[in-house]
């Protein structure tokens, strides 16, 4: 698998990465177990993990699995902390106190040193930006994170952190953005794609299927395998079973069937290669889901086909995104 530069950092991943959201929930640890070796197998090297996912299971199954099945070394560790665990003083939030006990958390939990990438997982307006960002650089000297990133920031929000950043001195560079981004959700390039190609951070878009829609399989019916078929999942899937959705998937298949392969390689391929991304995060039932995903490493768009989704998904840009 090819490996990028994340951001303007020396740190190079996989141009995809395995998302571990469901691990030690949906996914037991026998499945955990056999995608993250045919991930590695396949030359991936970026996991991603949160200390919520699965309230801490993730990590947990996670840790269990390095070394023993992976060597540590063979892995970019990647995390998150800021989302909200207890109701302690310290169960969440990007307070600097909340933010260094999350970390000892998750080294606990994916028994390591150090994780390679720490994500603050979404912005807090109830904390001062100078306070989360001195809990990052602190993380950062100590040696238990090596490089920083930041999730589900906005534009504004992507830009006075990373220039905080690069301008107070000793203070760690933001390498990475994690944000929704697929055919179906492209909200992200009215601001905070500018943005973080301005500072030189990465961007790794997670739902890059649009939560599952643009594999087709919602076209006709919902499988009742499914997360759409799913209480818990299926509000957040239905946010992408619209109109315009059904536009773009169909545009996607047949894309697809021109080129003799999946829907599901042709969105991933899409997003892959749109400017700034280095990785799409991907998620998967079992490993014949994600080695559907892996498929994805194969193919290039033509620009016919690239040309077509653009247009089909594109958005509507007015002042001043329009100026630029």
């Amino acid at each position: 698998m090819e490996q990028r530069h994340l951001g303007r950092s020396g740190l190079r991943v996989s141009r995809m990465g395995l998302g571990t959201m469901t691990w030690g929930g949906d996914t037991d640890a026998e499945t955990a177990a056999a995608q993250l070796a045919a991930f590695t197998e396949a030359g991936g090297t970026l996991v991603d993990t949160a200390d919520v996912y699965a309230c801490g299971e993730s990590e947990q199954v996670l840790g269990e699995l390095l070394d023993d099945l992976v060597p540590r070394d063979e892995v970019v560790l990647a995390t998150k902390a800021v989302a909200r665990r207890h109701d302690g003083p310290f169960g969440g939030g990007a307070s600097r106190g909340a933010l260094l006990r999350a970390l000892e958390g998750s080294l606990t939990r994916l028994d390591t040193d150090h994780v390679d990438l720490w994500q603050l997982h979404a912005w807090d307006d109830q904390v001062p930006l100078e306070e989360t960002l001195s809990a990052v650089d602190a993380a950062v000297r100590s040696g238990k994170v090596r490089y920083a990133g930041i999730s589900n920031y906005c534009g504004w929000q992507t830009a006075t952190a990373a220039t905080r950043q690069a301008t107070v001195p000793g203070a760690a560079p933001l390498v990475s953005t994690q944000v929704e981004y697929s055919l179906l959700e492209r909200s992200v390039e009215r601001e905070v794609v500018p943005a973080a190609e301005h500072h030189g951070i990465g961007l790794l878009p997670w739902a890059p299927l649009g939560r599952g829609v643009l594999t087709g399989k919602y076209r006709t019916s919902t499988p009742p395998d499914s997360r759409g078929a799913s209480a818990q999942y299926a509000p957040y899937v239905d946010q992408h079973r619209t109109d315009r959705a059904a536009r773009i998937v169909q545009a996607v298949a047949t894309a697809a069937e021109g080129l003799g392969t999946s829907p599901l390689v042709v969105a991933l391929a899409w997003v892959r290669d749109r400017p700034g991304v280095v990785a799409p995060i991907v998620g998967a039932r079992d490993v014949a889901q994600l080695k559907g995903s892996l498929a994805a490493e194969e193919i290039v768009l033509p620009p016919a086909i690239r040309a077509a989704l653009d247009d089909v998904s594109g958005l509507e840009f007015g002042y001043p995104e329009a100026s630029r």
